[in-house]
């Protein structure tokens, strides 16, 4: 992702992020309001989601969009903390 986004193409990008998010469908999801996208570097990790029960990150549409490469962003972090940028 560039790092020369305005912080309104981040907003954007983020509100697409959430939009084509498949979080919800995951078997490690725990339901308590968040919307999913912990892939974006503005989301982060989930507050409430601290077991790895299976992920499904890989068949996300955002992963494609974004070209991301990791899993589990939601217990790991998104894919620049995973990266270590």
């Amino acid at each position: 992702m560039p790092e020369e986004m305005s912080p309104e193409e981040m907003e954007q990008k983020k509100e697409m992020v959430i939009s084509m998010c498949i979080c919800p469908s995951c078997p490690s999801w725990v339901e308590c309001g968040e919307k999913g996208g912990y892939c974006f570097p503005t989301i982060g990790k989930s507050d409430c989601i601290n077991e790895e029960s299976g992920c499904i990150c890989g068949g996300c549409p955002v992963t494609e969009e974004m070209g991301l490469t990791n899993v589990y962003y939601c217990t790991r972090g998104s894919e620049k903390e995973q990266l270590g940028k």
